[in-house]
């Protein structure tokens, strides 16, 4: 008889799913800011893909939608940032700021997220060494 032979497909399978274990932790993209260390509790919701808010040592700010690289006005991420929660409340919203950067530019970059409807604002630390 004429069966299918489907080793073949599952080593492919296997490769393939060996190949996104390895590029998924590489996905996490933004731009290079140094992180301040802290001891904190893992976001809860870690399905949805999150939406990232930079702020590096020069004070300029980033998003994770669209072109990374670009530096952006507060206005504009402030107006994009209601769009995706508009679309799906649910969807995370974290704040990478450089340890450099001042204590009041990653608040008003706080402010402008909860005044754009966002239910609450994560920020990122890297863990103790």
């Amino acid at each position: 008889m004429a069966d299918i032979n489907v080793v073949p497909y599952i080593d492919v399978m296997l490769v393939l799913l060996i190949i996104f274990m390895v590029t998924a932790p590489m996905l996490m993209q933004g731009v290079k800011v140094d992180l301040p260390e802290a001891s904190a509790d893992p976001v809860e919701n870690q399905d949805a893909e999150p939406v990232i808010v930079s702020v590096d040592a020069s004070r300029q700010l980033f998003l994770n939608l669209g072109d990374e690289k670009q530096v952006l006005e507060l206005a504009t991420i402030k107006e994009r940032v209601a769009a995706v929660i508009r679309r799906k409340k649910d969807t995370p919203v974290l704040i990478w700021g450089d340890q450099s950067v001042p204590y009041g530019e990653v608040v008003t970059v706080m402010v402008a997220l909860q005044e754009a409807d966002v239910p609450s604002v994560g920020l990122v630390t890297e863990n103790p060494k």
